[in-house]
């Protein structure tokens, strides 16, 4: 008799979490992570292939959807995003194929300056890891997001270091000082959780009514250059990408508000 209410009970748990969260955990294995759940290894999976068959084995598995929206930014909190942390409303939502990136999230911007997930550093990295959660855990195909983050004066963060201005780094003349400030300020993008820093800028500026003189090294092209190669080898030593920013001044001075007109593309500096 004592068997029938165990037997309604092992129903009900069943109704009230499905096996595919009960399974959830099953994705993980040594050395590799089933990202699109389907109980084998495949070579996009496979730490070991090499990596042109890895993403050619990944492209071939994507919708139009998905590798679209591998070509979109994010904002984060309190720009774009609503959400601190996941919602059941974000299988409903267009991340729910994966994103690119997720920019500035809980890094204490703005409106999202008072969020305990910005300002308490341990409740800040299980936040960021319980976003990335979703991406893994609850997107078809298991694409991580990249979790991106200004840099230019040291992480845009309450608990990072804050350093001079490029063009105050850029007076110092000295290449061994900016390197230290891209080894620290990648350091602790990685333990914040941001896998991809926008800095160094490397527009030469020579006409100070532009409005953001202050975020480069200076009007000489040798300074900038060798400068920016520093900056760039101390974020990656930590396995920061260093997303090199370029300012256009016409597009800056044509806005009366509101954003910087920046490009921005990936740098991958040697370190021979």
């Amino acid at each position: 008799m004592k068997t029938v209410p165990l037997i309604l009970l092992i129903v009900l748990f069943i109704n009230l979490f499905p096996q595919t969260q009960l399974n959830k955990k099953d994705i993980y294995h040594s050395g590799w992570i089933d990202l699109n759940k389907n109980g084998r290894m495949d070579v996009y999976e496979d730490p070991k292939a090499d990596i042109e068959q890895r993403i050619t084995d990944l492209l071939s598995q994507m919708t139009l959807e998905e590798k679209t929206c591998q070509t979109a930014t994010l904002y984060g909190y309190n720009r774009v995003l609503k959400d601190e942390l996941p919602t059941p409303e974000w299988k409903n939502q267009i991340w729910k194929d994966g994103i690119a990136n997720i920019d500035e999230h809980l890094n204490g911007w703005g409106a999202g300056s008072k969020s305990i997930y910005a300002t308490d550093l341990e409740k800040h990295v299980w936040a960021m890891n319980e976003v990335q959660r979703f991406f893994i855990e609850e997107t078809r195909l298991g694409i991580p997001a990249d979790f991106t983050n200004e840099g230019l004066r040291g992480v845009a963060a309450p608990t990072a270091t804050s350093f001079p201005s490029e063009s105050g780094l850029g007076h110092t003349w000295d290449p061994e000082l900016v390197r230290e400030v891209g080894r620290i300020t990648g350091s602790e993008a990685r333990a914040l959780g941001y896998t991809n820093i926008y800095a160094p800028t490397l527009d030469v500026t020579r006409d100070q009514r532009w409005g953001r003189v202050e975020d480069t090294y200076g009007e000489d092209p040798y300074l900038a250059s060798r400068l920016g190669v520093e900056m760039v080898k101390g974020l990656q030593e930590n396995y920061t990408v260093a997303n090199r920013k370029a300012l256009r001044c016409l597009q800056c001075w044509k806005r009366s508000k509101g954003g910087s007109g920046a490009h921005r593309s990936t740098s991958l500096i040697t370190r021979s």
